[in-house]
């Protein structure tokens, strides 16, 4: 007798990302290792930055408008690295951000149409000293996932409009969280994230000698009760769905 022919396991599609991050390079020093370890399996992920990084100089010589264009060169190269499919540049000014309609909109936009299975973003629940812009992206963030990209009839002009239908993210990644639970290995994809923050030289430009050292004692530490030789921290949220 023949025997049966067994079906083909569905192939597995693999999952999509989006960081969220305020400026040009908290994406690196949060989660690149994690990002390019993603990557590396075929993930597909992309890149949200809020704001231009305009201010970030000490250079008596620099202007915003100038280092506006260098910070938005330096992150195209940083996720070049990381194998980050797009980078989107919301465009506003450093230290600027607001929870306004107009950020939770163009948000809730790029949840719609990246649908990722997974956000990566700040933790706006520090209880120590913060950026502000990082804690505004973390509410506006976590906002955006629940409840307005997830109903119908929030931004109802995305859905009428734009055609953009409503998105249920899973699960969301906090970075530069206090008691996070979540480590990841990122010991093979180390020397690529060191190699993404250097693309950010008008921010660590000055430091490349002494940086990685910084950044290796950091992810040690970071890994160690979890007998991880390298890692990057995150809380993680499951979101309802």
């Amino acid at each position: 007798m023949p025997r049966k022919r067994q079906p083909k396991p569905e192939a597995v599609q693999p999952k999509k990302v989006l960081v969220i991050t305020a400026h040009p390079d908290d994406s690196e020093f949060g989660a690149a290792g994690t990002v390019a370890l993603w990557s590396s399996q075929g993930w597909e992920v992309n890149y949200v930055v809020c704001t231009n990084g305009d201010k970030g100089s000490q250079d008596p010589k620099m202007t915003p408008k100038k280092l506006a264009k260098i910070r938005e060169k330096e992150q195209r190269c940083a996720a070049d690295v990381l194998g980050v499919k797009e980078v989107v540049f919301l465009g506003y000014g450093d230290g600027e951000l607001e929870e306004s309609r107009d950020f939770l909109r163009n948000v809730v936009r790029l949840i719609r149409r990246f649908r990722p299975d997974i956000v990566v973003t700040q933790d706006p629940y520090r209880r120590n000293a913060a950026h502000r812009d990082h804690r505004i992206t973390g509410r506006v963030v976590l906002d955006a996932i629940f409840p307005y990209a997830r109903d119908r009839l929030h931004f109802y002009e995305l859905l009428r409009d734009e055609g953009l239908e409503p998105h249920k993210v899973r699960e969301v990644y906090l970075t530069g969280a206090e008691d996070p639970d979540t480590f990841i290995d990122i010991s093979p994809t180390w020397e690529r994230k060191i190699a993404a923050i250097k693309c950010h030289h008008s921010q660590v430009g000055g430091r490349d000698e002494h940086f990685p050292q910084f950044m290796r004692q950091n992810a040690e530490t970071l890994g160690k009760e979890k007998g991880i030789p390298l890692a990057e921290a995150f809380r993680r949220l499951e979101m309802r769905v």
